[in-house]
């Protein structure tokens, strides 16, 4: 449907055989002389568009919020089969890293400029000089509140100053980059924004992303697999999907100083090949330690095929590589996480949850890493909720893709491995159910955990798909509210699969909220199906049935 193509400073300096400006400023503009594209080669006119881009900034100053010492670093190039093109860039000011301060530039099929998002209100006007030092802010970060205090071996370092726009007003902040691992063996890479002139700690984002919660297979049942030949063995590696492959870790787990921000790599768990004979795998059950591979290699392949024959997509990263996959993480961890590289599963604690290596699992956590190299919703506030919304989203799709028959589509979010009668994760048509998520949206939906607060645009999505009401789909018995007592009818998963696709690699930005990711989604309805389509108008519906006006 489209084509990706990114320049990440790597890519643009280092990556190209022809000479390329990293930095494309608002005066003095220049570009890169080619650009690596999502298929490792160049795409054509690529650079004239990241080019033109910049230029659209400098003409439309206002939409740029320009001020003095500005300086914009095109990230991707996205463009449609129509011609038309939205270009992610990345904003400095004086030097300085903006967190929330990025944009997508629109163009529409005549190169004619078609608007900007982003979340930045006004233009930039602060000192970058920080009046408390280096230390203090370290130590602040690293002061015990109701966030640090549930990690171990808490160890904040490395600040660089920033200007942080997400906190309220943009203010000259340290970013202090800090590790540790969590009571059950998750590790931590927190990120804490101090206010560099008063020392106050603005907040606090986490950046691995959890949830709290041929062979045969625990959950789904007798699957194929792509397997790769090892001497006189075999091994759980795909080399039709980018590599991807999978790992024991045999119950140790990662130490405080493990990969995260810091990526020391000191303590990591051991990682062991997982070897077969010959090329059938598991049989099924726990007793065998090659099953819960074949769960989290086969979740791995849905997850790739879901992206790839849905959305065009190239694997999780949009380059042809793949992931990787690590189980049995630790003893008696309830939990699965994405680290920024790799997929990593717990057991479970075998009395209310059984391993976590469900196939909506698999695709919730991958498709973190399709955020993180999209949109990068900023894993707090309520981006963070829709952060974790769109894990929720496309795990689901996943699971309706793959059409498997021992683990058929559902709204249920971790629904396989809940036993003896524990109550899956998380549920989309009414997610209050759960006593902790929120089914509409209120204004202090921004300071929940972003796994509750998450609720909002699952309802939203349930609600754009399925309607409001009562429904059963496929054995489970569904019951949808509405927020503002209005009746909803679906326009089918598929098509809003499709909008809210778009709108997170087209039109959201790190700071998206909940009212931004309404004009994204409606913006993307439009694209799809044309302004004023039953779609678009089922997609301002079902946000308003919500709570999101």
């Amino acid at each position: 449907m489209f084509r990706i193509s990114s320049f990440s400073r790597s890519s643009v300096t280092v990556g190209l055989a022809t000479a390329a400006l990293a930095s494309l400023a608002l005066t003095g503009l220049a570009g890169p002389a080619g650009a690596a594209s999502s298929d490792g080669g160049s795409a054509p006119g690529a650079d004239a568009i990241a080019t033109r881009a910049v230029a659209q900034l400098a003409d439309h100053p206002r939409a740029a919020r320009a001020s003095s010492g500005l300086t914009f670093t095109v990230r991707q190039v996205q463009s449609d089969a129509d011609g038309r093109s939205h270009v992610r860039v990345n904003r400095t000011y004086k030097g300085l890293p903006v967190r929330g301060g990025d944009l997508i530039v629109h163009e529409d099929a005549n190169a004619a400029y078609d608007g900007v998002s982003q979340t930045l209100a006004a233009p930039l006007d602060l000192a970058t000089t920080a009046k408390i030092p280096k230390a203090r802010a370290e130590r602040a970060a690293a002061t015990r509140d109701a966030t640090t205090a549930k990690i171990h071996g808490f160890d904040a370092r490395d600040a660089t100053l920033v200007v942080d726009t997400l906190s309220g007003a943009p203010r000259l902040a340290w970013e202090v980059r800090s590790v540790g691992t969590y009571a059950d063996g998750t590790p931590s890479s927190l990120v804490s924004y101090v206010d560099a002139a008063t020392g106050e700690v603005l907040r606090r984002e986490e950046k691995i992303e959890t949830i709290d919660g041929d062979g045969q297979s625990l959950w789904s049942g007798h699957v194929p697999l792509q397997v790769s030949a090892s001497g006189s063995s075999f091994v759980l590696k795909d080399p039709t999907r980018g590599g991807t492959y999978t790992v024991t870790v045999n119950n140790t787990q990662d130490g405080a100083l493990c990969g995260g921000l810091l990526n020391l790599g000191v303590g990591c768990a051991k990682e062991a090949q997982l070897t077969s004979p010959d090329t059938s795998w598991g049989d099924g059950t726990t007793a065998s330690k090659e099953t819960v591979a074949v769960d989290a290699q086969y979740g791995t392949n849905a997850t790739w095929d879901y992206y790839k024959q849905v959305h065009g997509r190239d694997g999780i990263f949009g380059n042809g590589t793949g992931s990787y996959n690590r189980v049995h993480y630790g003893k008696n961890y309830v939990n699965a996480f994405w680290d920024g590289k790799r997929m990593t599963y717990g057991d479970g604690n075998g009395t209310t949850y059984g391993p976590l290596v469900s196939l909506d699992v698999a695709g919730h956590e991958m498709s973190h890493g399709v955020t993180e190299h999209t949109a990068g919703l900023s894993y707090s506030g309520e981006s963070g909720g829709l952060n974790e919304a769109t894990s929720d989203i496309f795990g689901t799709m996943v699971e309706f893709h793959a059409a498997n028959a021992s683990d058929p589509g559902d709204y249920l979010i971790g629904e396989q491995f809940a036993l003896h009668g524990t109550k899956p994760l998380r549920r989309m048509d009414d997610p209050a159910t759960d006593g902790h998520s929120a089914t509409c949206w209120s204004s202090t939906a921004k300071n929940l955990d972003v796994h509750y607060s998450s609720g909002i645009a699952n309802h939203f999505f349930f609600v754009l798909a399925e309607g409001t009401g009562a429904r059963t789909i496929n054995g489970v018995a569904y019951n949808a509210p509405s927020c503002d007592g209005t009746q909803v009818t679906g326009i089918g998963r598929d098509q809003a699969d499709q909008i809210w696709y778009r709108a997170l690699t087209t039109y959201m930005t790190s700071g998206t909220n909940y009212a931004a990711a309404r004009t994204a989604t409606l913006n993307a309805a439009a694209d799809l199906y044309g302004a004023g389509s039953p779609q678009q108008n089922a997609v301002a519906a079902a946000w308003s049935a919500s709570g999101v006006q």
